[in-house]
């Protein structure tokens, strides 16, 4: 269940209707990820398998290592809703944007902090 008192602590730019939107978000990524896995997983292997191109494997294989990326940040997001913690920069601390989070539900830094990361990379 969620505690919505906490929830307003951390992302009162948040509406309540917002968030459930946030959360179907969330659950159909989840489900459309999880099948995309199940589907990944259940590729031929063998004869076909061997069949393929290098380059086709090795997109098969990325394929795969970002869908269990993404199926691991929407379970996060997931999680940080059910513990209150939802809506907040995981580095600066204050809110993610509602547009942001609107395109990226599963965003765990503000626009600011995403830039900073990444122009770290």
């Amino acid at each position: 269940m969620v505690n919505h008192q906490t929830i307003g602590d951390h992302a009162a730019h948040l509406s309540p209707e917002d968030l459930a939107a946030l959360r179907d978000s969330l659950h159909e990524q989840r489900a459309f990820r999880q099948e995309q896995l199940r589907q990944i997983a259940a590729a031929p292997r063998t004869e076909e398998l061997r069949r393929r191109s290098a380059a086709q494997a090795a997109v098969h294989v990325r394929l795969a290592a970002s869908a269990r990326m993404v199926l691991a940040d929407v379970e996060a997001a997931l999680e940080r809703i059910a513990e209150g913690r939802y809506g907040s920069c995981h580095l600066c601390r204050r809110p993610v944007g509602r547009d942001r989070l609107m395109i990226v539900p599963q965003a765990r830094y503000c626009a600011r902090c995403q830039q900073v990361r990444e122009a770290g990379r």
